[in-house]
C-alpha cells in the first residue's frame, strides 16, 4: 500500500494523469456538444480510430505534424457528417449507425493500413510526426507545479482550453443557444423557423472534430504510431465521463480527469508486478462504478423532486 501512495503522490504521476486524460476529455466534450443537440454520438470510438490513422498517414506523407492534425480533424468531421446523414436524413437509428461505424473503424483502419504500407496492425513503416511539446518558461522552474503542468504536448493544453471554448460556444453564442434549444424542445425550435436537422448536423460535425483531436493526440502526442484498436474504449469512457459530469463542460473535464487517474494508476501499478489482467481492468471498473453511482444519485434526486411536486399539488 505504501508503494501505491508513493506512486500517486509523485508529481510525475499527476503529469501522467493529465497526459492520459487528454483524449478522453476531447471525446467527452464532443459527446457533450452532440448530446446538447439531442443526438447521442456513440461513434466516438470509431471516429477517434479513423482520425488517429489519418494523422499518422498524412503526417508521414507530408512530413508535417500539423497537416496530419488537420487531416485527422477533417476525417473526424467527415465521419460525423456521415453519421448525421444516415441518421438524420435517411432516418436510420443513430445508435445502430454509430455501432456500425465503430465496427467498420476497428477492421477498416487495419485494412487501409495494410493496403497502403503492408503493415499488419501497427504502422511500423510510416515515419509519422509528433506534435510539439511546450515548456512553459516560468512555470517549469516552480517545484512540484513545474513537473506537473509544464512539458505537455500542445494538444493537452488545448484540451483544457477547449473546456472554456465549448462552454462559450454553448452558452454565449447564437449557435450554442440553437443547439441547446434543439436538444430540449425540437418542436418549439422548428415552429420558429430554425432547422432542427441542420443544427444537429452542425453539432455532430463539431462533435466529430473534437473526437478527431482525441484520435490525433493518440498517434501524434501520446505515442508516435498507430496500432489496431489503440483507443481501447476511450470513446465509450468519454460518453460515461460526459454523463457523469452532468452534461456540463466543467463536469465533463472533472470526470475525464477521474477516469484518467485510474488509467494512469493502471499503467503505474504494472511496475509493482501486480497481475496484468487486474491492472488493465481498473479504468473500465471505474467507469462502471462511476456510472452506477451517478445513476443512483440521479434516481434519488428525481424521486425527491416527484415527492415535492406531489406535496405541492396536495397543498393546492
Amino acid at each position: 500500500m505504501n508503494a501505491v501512495f508513493e506512486i500517486v503522490l509523485n508529481p510525475l504521476f499527476a503529469f501522467s494523469v493529465l497526459r492520459v486524460s487528454t483524449p478522453i476529455l476531447f471525446a467527452a466534450l464532443g459527446a457533450l456538444i452532440s448530446d446538447k443537440a439531442g443526438v447521442i454520438n456513440i461513434a466516438l470510438e470509431g471516429i477517434m480510430l479513423i482520425s488517429a490513422l489519418a494523422g499518422v498517414i498524412f503526417s508521414a506523407i507530408s512530413g508535417s505534424a500539423f497537416f496530419g492534425l488537420f487531416m485527422a480533424l477533417f476525417f473526424g468531421g467527415l465521419v460525423a457528417f456521415g453519421l448525421g446523414y444516415v441518421s438524420l436524413k435517411l432516418k436510420t437509428d443513430v445508435i445502430l449507425a454509430g455501432i456500425a461505424i465503430n465496427l467498420i473503424a476497428s477492421g477498416g483502419t487495419v485494412f487501409v493500413l495494410f493496403l497502403l504500407t503492408g503493415d499488419k496492425g501497427i504502422s511500423s513503416s510510416l515515419a509519422s510526426k509528433l506534435l510539439p511539446k511546450i515548456d512553459i518558461p516560468i512555470l517549469k522552474s516552480i517545484p512540484i507545479l513545474g513537473p506537473i503542468l509544464s512539458g505537455h504536448n500542445i494538444l493537452t493544453y488545448f484540451a483544457f482550453i477547449s473546456v472554456f471554448l465549448v462552454w462559450f460556444l454553448l452558452y454565449r453564442t447564437p449557435l450554442g443557444l440553437r443547439i441547446r434549444a434543439v436538444g430540449e424542445n425540437e418542436h418549439a425550435v422548428d415552429s420558429v423557423g430554425i432547422s432542427v436537422v441542420k443544427t444537429r448536423f452542425i453539432a455532430l460535425i463539431i462533435s466529430g472534430v473534437m473526437a478527431g483531436f482525441g484520435g490525433a493526440y493518440m498517434t501524434m502526442g501520446y505515442i508516435s504510431w498507430f496500432s489496431r484498436d489503440m483507443t481501447a474504449g476511450r470513446g465509450f469512457i468519454a460518453l460515461a465521463a460526459e454523463s457523469m459530469g452532468g452534461a456540463t463542460p466543467l463536469g465533463s473535464m472533472l470526470s475525464s480527469l477521474l477516469f484518467g487517474f485510474f488509467d494512469a494508476l493502471s499503467n503505474s501499478l504494472q511496475l509493482l508486478k501486480i497481475p496484468y489482467e487486474f491492472v488493465s481492468m481498473l479504468p473500465y471498473v471505474a467507469t462502471v462504478v462511476g456510472l452506477v453511482i451517478y445513476t443512483t444519485q440521479k434516481t434519488k434526486r428525481m424521486h425527491r423532486m416527484r415527492i415535492k411536486a406531489e406535496s405541492k399539488k396536495e397543498v393546492l
